[in-house]
């Protein structure tokens, strides 16, 4: 089924970049479904690309291939999946470490497609109106192709709405996955929820970055903000901080994160754990004099749209504004932004101008992004979503 664009409406698409958006399109042959697969056309007929459709959402076509001998069906994403697959355990050295990233959606040439491993278990998100039309086909390769005692669903993430998808949590194949799936990441050992934590129950975009935490703790008193499942405390405690504070929202999150520090041999008598809102407990730490050699920010997504953009731009603010505040002579910042929408310059900008508002002068010492088994294709720089610094006060 052909679908053709408005004239001079292709230059995206000769840039290998994979979305169409609706404003872009003149007319859909053939009535598509949401998620078949139609053959992409400029306003002068000539083929561009192979993609599938989503008639309701602002991005109404997502490119499978820009290769027009490449036919959409099983063998085409199991030569997907087994690329993606295997570029991951020749990063690792040659085999699947116990917990990664598999398949990164259009990085991979998979739009809509997230594939985790938690040791046995696989965690899959479908969150594209194609990547649910192809749901059992890559359900089956997964599981074919890689040893494992069963693979859930978390496509819950609101994306889907935006595609006129239900959300959807459960088992796809195989054994329900236990309340918690101890993995090994680095030196460390985490116990993970997949069926509640966050995106797919653990943050492994991360992974590199939590060395660079290791690396700045030592003799340190950290404060570690939005900790969820301590991750980065497990990384301070493991790097020889005096102490580490961490704080979050969710209790549940908390009980896993003393479970960390338990399970790694670490001293929990340097870490202390507070159920709380981190921008209320900042204002309490600055009012009551606290202070800290090293702060971590890492919070949730801030912008779901462009129309949140300023608003987040304003908590980002805050809440480094308040960092700077609470950070010692010669103290250390470590802040994050994983709002796709909020760029690497914006964020820049906006650790910048609360500096100046603090009254601190300060360096950026490193920038930060996500792990080498989430990789940006250059065509698509909406794959970097992850950006972060490390901050050093001068004074």
């Amino acid at each position: 089924m052909p679908l053709h664009l408005k004239p001079d409406r292709e230059k995206s698409l000769l840039r290998r970049h994979p979305w169409v958006f609706s404003g872009a399109i003149q007319r859909t042959e053939g009535g598509a479904n949401p998620g078949q697969t139609v053959d992409i056309l400029s306003g002068s007929g000539k083929w561009m690309a192979r993609g599938a459709i989503s008639p309701g959402s602002q991005i109404t076509a997502r490119v499978w291939t820009f290769d027009q001998q490449d036919m959409i069906d099983d063998s085409f994403f199991f030569r997907r999946i087994e690329k993606s697959v295997s570029f991951r355990k020749k990063l690792y050295g040659g085999a699947l470490p116990d917990a990664c990233r598999l398949v990164y959606a259009e990085s991979d040439g998979l739009p809509g497609l997230i594939a985790d491993k938690y040791g046995d278990f696989l965690v899959c998100q479908f969150l594209s109106a194609g990547a649910e039309y192809w749901k059992e086909s890559v359900v089956q390769i997964l599981h074919t192709m890689i040893p494992c005692k069963g693979i859930f669903e978390r496509s819950d993430a609101d994306v889907r709405t935006k595609e006129g998808l239900r959300q959807q949590i459960g088992v796809l194949w195989g054994k329900e996955p236990p309340e918690q799936i101890t993995v090994k990441i680095g030196s460390e050992s985490y116990p993970v929820d997949v069926r509640k934590g966050h995106k797919t129950g653990f943050y492994l975009d991360q992974t590199v970055n939590r060395e660079v935490v290791l690396g700045y703790s030592k003799e340190a008193d950290v404060l570690n903000c939005f900790c969820y499942t301590g991750s980065f405390t497990a990384a301070a405690l493991a790097g020889g901080a005096v102490s580490v504070t961490s704080v979050d929202t969710s209790e549940e999150a908390l009980q896993l994160a003393r479970q960390t520090i338990s399970i790694n041999g670490l001293d929990a008598n340097r870490a202390v754990f507070m159920e709380d809102d981190v921008f209320r407990r900042l204002r309490r730490f600055r009012d009551e004099g606290r202070s800290f050699d090293l702060i971590i920010l890492d919070p949730p997504k801030f912008a779901e749209s462009m129309s949140q953009v300023e608003k987040a731009g304003r908590g980002y603010k805050d809440i480094n504004l308040l960092a700077f505040k609470l950070l010692r002579p010669e103290g250390i910042l470590i802040t994050f932004s994983c709002s796709g929408l909020v760029t690497r310059e914006l964020f820049g900008k906006i650790v910048a101008d609360a500096a100046l508002d603090a009254g601190k002068e300060a360096r950026i010492l490193q920038w930060l992004t996500q792990a080498p088994d989430h990789p940006v294709m250059l065509h698509f720089p909406e794959g970097m979503y992850l950006k972060g610094m490390v901050v050093k006060i001068s004074d």
